[in-house]
């Protein structure tokens, strides 16, 4: 038997045929993109010169960056971060479950909870909380506590209650989205091994529910830091309003919502970079090869370089 062989063919597959001229391949050239680019420059230049010609001390931002005063505004709005989102995560797995229950009256309060508290302002919120007092002179717990309303509602404490309480309601939804993304099979499987339901949530659902909640919740931490703002209202000396005294008594207005904006875009920075690593703790179930992180990426750019200029030489 014999077999032809057609001689123009090539060697090895992607390889041109001997004595065929080699393509060569030229770059399409998108010049709406170089134009594109010249136009963002040319704004963002306008914008820089813009505040370069404004009457700002922008030597003062230095100055009071580290001062005291601020600082003790920037640990306050961190600790009324931390815990207003600890009651609203704590209180948004409540809701979560109670609003997945098949009782109706528990799913009910559930319901209209977030409905009342995702339907309105959490600036009013905060606002009544404050001028409760005007209501209640007194606040009576029976035995355990009794004081007037005054005394009892201080500025941490309305601060704590509205954003903590209305985090709670956005909270809830976050949690019902990640409980329900689990597949029921999960659930019928751990029932069906004898587990009972409050254990099947905690060692089965939860677990694999965090892939979903992580990410809005880490949007949510972020957006609890800026929301903190807010509460100035309430006479709370938390970063925003310490940043106003000074600049009143030390004739910087703008300066110092300069540097309060610096401080912001510093803290959520830092907290991007964590949201960013527990997304990817919890990711370890669903990918196989996690991407790298940007250290790992930064390593291998200079692990490359260094091999090549050693090859070179």
């Amino acid at each position: 038997m014999t077999v032809d062989i057609d001689k123009t063919a090539g060697g090895p597959a992607g390889t041109p045929p001997a004595g065929a001229e080699a393509i060569k391949a030229i770059p399409v050239r998108h010049y709406g993109r170089y134009i594109s680019a010249v136009i963002a420059l040319a704004l963002l230049a306008a914008v820089v010169y813009a505040f370069s010609q404004g009457k700002i001390n922008w030597g003062a931002i230095p100055d009071y960056f580290f001062d005291d005063r601020i600082l003790s505004g920037m640990g306050k709005t961190l600790l009324l971060t931390v815990l207003a989102m600890l009651i609203g995560v704590v209180g948004g797995i409540l809701l979560a479950v109670m609003r997945l229950s098949k009782n109706p009256v528990t799913s009910s309060i559930a319901w209209f909870y977030i409905w009342f508290f995702r339907g309105t302002p959490v600036l009013v919120q905060l606002v009544v909380w404050f001028n409760l007092g005007l209501v209640f002179e007194y606040i009576n717990l029976g035995p355990f506590y009794r004081d007037e309303w005054s005394d009892f509602m201080t500025p941490f404490l309305t601060a704590l209650l509205g954003l903590g309480l209305n985090e709670a309601a956005y909270m809830a939804e976050i949690c019902r989205a990640g409980l329900l993304a689990v597949d029921e099979g999960q659930t019928e499987a751990a029932h069906a091994l004898g587990m009972s339901h409050a254990k099947t949530l905690r060692r089965i659902v939860v677990p694999q529910a965090m892939r979903v909640i992580v990410p809005p919740t880490g949007n949510e931490v972020i957006n609890m830091l800026k929301t903190t703002s807010l509460v100035s209202v309430v006479q709370y000396s938390e970063l925003f309003r310490v940043a106003q005294d000074i600049g009143q008594t030390s004739g910087a207005p703008a300066e110092m919502l300069f540097l309060a904006a610096a401080w912001y875009l510093l803290l959520t920075s830092v907290f991007s970079v964590g949201q960013y690593y527990l997304e990817r703790y919890y990711a370890r179930g669903a990918s196989r090869q996690l991407p790298p992180t940007p250290w790992q990426k930064v390593k291998a750019n200079l692990f490359s370089l260094s091999s090549r200029k050693g090859a070179a030489a």
